[in-house]
């Protein structure tokens, strides 16, 4: 078994971060699903429905994320100084706040998510489509937030196998009921709903009977009568301010997909935000395999950190750039050779959309050359416990440059500067990464 303390080389690296990237890949599959069967068989409408309201969801669910992270960062630089009890105190105080919070946004969200839909300007079957699809989905959140949350944590507990096992268990959950509720029973939006809160039920309930019992991993719940006086603030504090660049790069990208669906009603009205629809379908895809590996090595990372092994930071900066090269060529490849066929299979019913979402798919596929490194970039100081840095990339990454882009390109390009802004943001935000990485060198000592 591979040790958090072991030193990494390239194939000791891929084959620790394998898992990690096979989990995020296969989650983003399954999330996939749902767009397919609601596309085919229930038509464009409620497509654009599920793409319209998915930005608003994914916020509220990317708290795990935010835990998962953040606190994958401090448990493994905890464990890399010798604290192991601390680091389970840790691990379980976060595992009980995000039950509590998850609990109460669903509550929320399900209060709100009709003001939210007519606010983002959905209106008539889209408007009903949308608070349907949200409210069911809703109703599993405390699951989905704890699933993002013990993707990140089972590497951090040296375990990333079983995530994956549980991933693909809850990812075949999703597809088998899409298949049966959606296709077979012909129940549309609230089959796919349904399919989704139950994967997601899957995925959240299956880690915390594993971590709640004896187990061989590094990590373990203590029982919450134990926990009574190790509320500690100050490190929900440190996690959520570590995880805040994960939090806004989701948050980032579900207010810019708002902006982007308006702009595209603007220019192209439902079949663009259907095209782009896809796009964002195929692109989680892609862009799992970079965020997989960044949380992969987070944990590692963390741990030699804490150790202060300077040298192996080094070792894994270099190895880590070199491979996040190989990949990204290797996406825009991909999307460049695959962009008709996984087209067609999402909107080959309509010819006009189609042809759209092809051209599409030819500018957005060049973003994957840049993208891995920044994602990269920002989970490398997250797990070196700089939030602040990690949350600077990609404030600007998600947020600043996106927003910019796409209000500034149309005016010139139309339709063309919707695609193009996106490719443009990834480059200023590499640019950004290189600088940072190259003030913070000293500090940290990786280079």
């Amino acid at each position: 078994m591979i040790q958090l303390s072991d030193h990494f080389n390239y194939r000791r690296l891929l084959r620790f971060t394998f898992p990690s990237i096979i989990m995020m890949v296969f989650t983003s599959i399954y999330g996939v699903v749902d767009g397919f069967f609601v596309s085919n068989f229930a038509g464009k409408t409620p497509f654009a429905a599920i793409n319209f309201i998915m930005p608003v969801l994914m916020i509220l669910g990317c708290i795990g994320f935010m835990f998962g992270t953040g606190g994958s960062a401090l448990i493994s630089k905890t464990m890399g100084e010798g604290r192991e009890q601390k680091a389970n105190e840790i691990f379980s105080m976060l595992v009980y706040v995000s039950v509590v919070l998850g609990v109460l946004l669903a509550v929320l969200g399900v209060v709100f998510i009709r003001p939210i839909a007519v606010l983002l300007g959905a209106e008539g079957r889209m408007l009903e489509n949308c608070v349907l699809y949200g409210r069911i989905i809703l109703s599993a959140l405390p699951f989905f937030i704890l699933q993002y949350e013990f993707q990140c944590l089972f590497t951090t507990a040296a375990k990333p196998n079983l995530g994956l096992y549980i991933t693909v268990a809850s990812g075949v959950t999703n597809m088998v009921l899409d298949a049966v509720f959606v296709a077979g029973f012909r129940w549309g939006l609230v089959g796919a709903a349904a399919a989704t809160s139950l994967s997601q039920f899957v995925g959240g309930v299956l880690p915390l009977i594993y971590f709640g019992r004896k187990n061989t991993s590094l990590l373990h719940l203590v029982k919450f009568s134990l926990m009574k006086g190790k509320f500690d603030g100050r490190v929900l504090l440190k996690t959520c301010t570590n995880g805040a660049s994960e939090l806004m790069s989701n948050i980032s990208m579900s207010i810019v997909s708002m902006l982007y669906n308006t702009q595209l009603m603007k220019y192209a009205g439902e079949d663009g935000v259907a095209a782009y629809g896809v796009l964002m379908y195929v692109s989680m895809i892609f862009t799992a395999i970079f965020i997989g590996y960044a949380v992969g090595t987070a944990p590692v990372i963390g741990y030699h950190y804490g150790a202060q092994n300077e040298s192996e930071l080094k070792g894994l900066l270099k190895q880590s750039v070199i491979l996040t090269g190989v990949f990204s060529v290797a996406m825009c490849i991909a999307g460049e050779t695959l962009g008709r066929p996984l087209s067609y299979l999402f909107v080959g019913y309509d010819e006009a959309l189609l042809g759209m979402t092809i051209h599409a798919f030819a500018v957005f596929s060049v973003s994957f050359l840049f993208s891995g490194f920044t994602i990269f970039g920002s989970s490398f100081f997250t797990a070196l416990n700089d939030g602040l840095t990690s949350a600077l990339i990609s404030f600007l990454r998600t947020l600043v440059f996106q927003i910019a882009a796409v209000i500034i390109f149309p005016i010139f390009w139309e339709l063309d500067g919707i695609w193009w802004s996106i490719v443009a943001a990834e480059v200023m935000a590499v640019v950004v990464t290189v600088v940072l990485l190259a003030v913070k060198r000293k500090k940290y000592g990786y280079f």
